[in-house]
């Protein structure tokens, strides 16, 4: 079937170890050449925003061997048949969906706070930084003379943050393993390139590669794992959105060059006016100012030096913009509680992701998620506003976050045909939302009454019902006209007892893992609430803040945890040490500007400690927990932090220069044991 919208079916050894950050396009030896086309060089000190970058000039040209398949999106799509090509997510072409008339909105003003002692208050107040007096008290102020030897200005760098073999935490590419070994699925071709064999020999003694500038089209703005155009040309089919997904290359077909910044681009806009206008020369795309002019995404200024925001989107483009949404759906349904209750939210088809950036106004941090499609920079243009945001698709894989970790998942008109392929995108938001999760779902046929919207709303109503997810409302708002249903996903399996046993969706098997998510299919069954004592997901976290230092109550008090201490123990020390080590070494002496930074990237993020002890900056971190390491991110996300999954040997998919600081502790040092040589690792780690 297809409607006309939608044609797709603890105690740390003795020793110092040293931390690397990785700041801006600041190179720090030859080891950091891979991360320089991931960041941004608004944290260098002394960098001026909208101080001009020096870049083109220096292009060297290429061989034609270290060039990409550039061949475009449009071959592709030639060659598929019609009846295949999919209608594309969020802010695709179009449709009579998208030009029926409502109003459009006006800029809404944030502000934004700095309150760590040591950095200078340059930005105004900003909500999501607003940690209330009972956190700060918590919050033990350091004392430099009780400080361990660790951490002292002599050596300010070294962390002490390894983590011992035995712990109770299993990796996720263990999990995502077993998960495929169980279901007799194999590895998914073209994908997730081949297992590399271990390094022979002293990768410090290979020859460093010479580094010069790529030339091919597009080169500034190149993702290898999508855009892959080889890889692509050989699906059989794009109907489920295969083609968005990620088909890494190998090694050997990775261009052997760096990508250039774009023509004239300048030191990036400070938040929080970064929210409401960006530099054009920076994503120089004006497709989305063209497509979407009538819902108010983006607008090029007057003297064409700015892409201006003004807060709109395709439902809430009104003169009342994103916060009078926002505070509809807090008003119709009180529980939700933006900033206490509600902390984390992922946001499907964000397009430029204006509501995630409101969000920061009601203490909320939303991941913000929509394909690289014909609208590329929407993602792009969301990271260049300061808000966080992820290239990714409800296509045929798991999206790579564990399960029963958002408060919150919200649809506004994204396009996802929820209702097909037995409910299996749908079943894909049960994985990840909270027991007792709310689902905001606010597209034409919650309140539209023509008939292809009345058939969407009943099939998606009933599967919903059969999931027995509860209603709370179907509201329209008087004043917007624009409709809002949310729903609520049970706390316990009681409302389980009442399916019949052959009800569909089906339960999932007893032996699926619902965390496993590193290139795992998505299958269309559903899972059990968690139960039992000590088990997670069966009580919802602190309110916000103290969410962020509390200890998460199925940690346990004898298995170790990831550092040899007790899990809850190990926790707890782990928060206290990265306190100490950013209050004494990284607000100091490292040349990083804290009041240029909004954007940061922990590469191996642990207990996600590190970003906790930045929380009182106007900041966000993306902490990632390589598929290797033990699974922590559950834990992250009970703090009300976020993150994702993602194997360091393979390139990244978000854009070049998304990321203000870079952050690897232990990380590097795990990586090379698994590549063939030192240049290898610098080739995968610059995407």
């Amino acid at each position: 079937m297809a409607a006309p919208r939608y044609s797709r079916i603890g105690e740390r050894p003795n020793g110092p170890s040293a931390t690397l950050i990785i700041v801006g396009s600041l190179l720090v030896g030859a080891l950091l050449i891979g991360a320089w086309v991931l960041t941004a060089p608004a944290a260098i000190a002394g960098g001026d925003e909208g101080t001009a970058m020096n870049t083109a000039d220096t292009k060297t040209p290429v061989d034609a061997s270290d060039v990409p398949d550039t061949s475009t999106e449009e071959d592709i799509e030639k060659e598929a048949p019609a009846d295949e090509l999919p209608a594309e997510q969020d802010a695709e072409p179009a449709t009579s969906e998208d030009t029926k008339e409502e109003p459009a909105p006006t800029t809404e003003g944030e502000s934004s706070e700095s309150v760590e002692e040591n950095v200078e208050e340059t930005t105004s107040e900003t909500a999501e930084q607003k940690i209330p007096e009972s956190v700060e008290e918590k919050t033990p102020k350091t004392d430099d003379s009780k400080l361990p030897d660790a951490i002292n200005p002599d050596a300010e760098l070294n962390t002490d943050n390894v983590e011992l073999n035995s712990t109770k935490f299993e990796t996720q590419a263990d999990e995502s393993q077993e998960e495929k070994v169980a279901r007799g699925e194999e590895e998914t071709s073209g994908t997730t390139p081949s297992e590399v064999q271990e390094s022979v020999g002293d990768a410090s003694k290979d020859e460093l590669p010479e580094w010069k500038l790529c030339s091919f089209e597009g080169a500034q703005d190149y993702i290898p794992c999508l855009d892959n155009k080889a890889a692509i040309k050989k699906l059989t089919t794009t109907k489920h959105y295969e083609h968005r997904e990620r088909h890494c290359p190998t090694e050997e077909e990775l261009p052997k060059c760096l990508l250039p910044l774009p023509s004239n681009y300048k030191v990036p806009i400070k938040w929080p006016e970064s929210r409401d206008a960006v530099w054009f020369s920076n994503v120089p795309h004006t497709e989305l100012a063209s497509y979407k002019s009538d819902q108010n995404w983006v607008k090029v200024s007057d003297n064409k030096q700015k892409l201006i925001f003004p807060g709109g989107g395709t439902q809430f483009k009104s003169e009342h913009g994103a916060l009078h949404y926002i505070e509809y759906i807090e008003k119709i349904v009180p529980d939700i509680s933006w900033g206490k209750h509600v902390r984390t939210l992922l946001d499907v088809g964000c397009g430029v992701a204006s509501f995630g950036g409101y969000l920061f106004d009601r203490n909320v941090l939303a991941m913000s998620l929509a394909p690289k499609d014909e609208h590329e920079a929407q993602i792009q243009f969301a990271l260049e506003r300061g808000i966080p945001a992820i290239n990714s698709v409800m296509g045929t894989q798991r999206l790579v976050f564990p399960s029963n970790v958002y408060d919150v998942v919200h649809c506004a008109r994204c396009r996802v045909p929820w209702e097909i392929e037995g409910g299996m995108l749908l079943l894909e938001l049960n994985r990840l939302l909270r027991p007792g999760g709310f689902f905001i779902w606010s597209a034409t046929p919650v309140y539209w009454d023509n008939e292809e919207d009345t058939k969407i709303w009943n099939d998606t109503s009933d599967l919903l019902s059969r999931m027995q997810w509860t209603m709370l409302t179907r509201s329209i708002d008087p004043e917007t006209k624009v409709g809002v249903a949310i729903f609520q996903k049970p706390k316990d399996n009681d409302l389980y007892a009442l399916r019949s046993p052959d009800a569909l969706p089906p339960f999932c098997e007893d032996d699926d893992k619902p965390d496993a998510a590193w290139y795992v299919p998505m299958k269309a069954c559903m899972h059990k609430i968690p139960s039992g004592e000590g088990v997670r997901g069966t009580s919802w976290p602190a309110d916000w803040p103290l969410r962020v230092e509390s200890t998460p109550t199925w940690l346990s008090s004898t298995e170790a945890g990831v550092y040899g201490k007790p899990a809850a123990e190990d926790f707890r020390s782990d928060t206290d040490h990265w306190k100490r080590v950013v209050h004494k070494s990284y607000m100091q002496g490292l040349g990083i500007d804290w009041t240029s930074v909004r954007k940061v990237m922990d590469m191996k993020a642990g207990y996600g400690g590190f970003a906790a002890a930045l929380i009182t900056l106007p900041l966000w971190t993306m902490n990632i927990v390589p598929v290797t390491e033990p699974d922590t991110l559950p834990i992250i996300f009970d703090r009300g932090l976020i993150g994702m999954y993602h194997d360091w040997c393979e390139p990244h998919s978000t854009y070049p220069r998304s990321y203000d600081v870079m952050h690897s502790d232990h990380l590097l040092s795990t990586l090379t044991k698994r590549y063939v040589s030192f240049k290898s690792l610098l080739e995968y780690l610059q995407f």
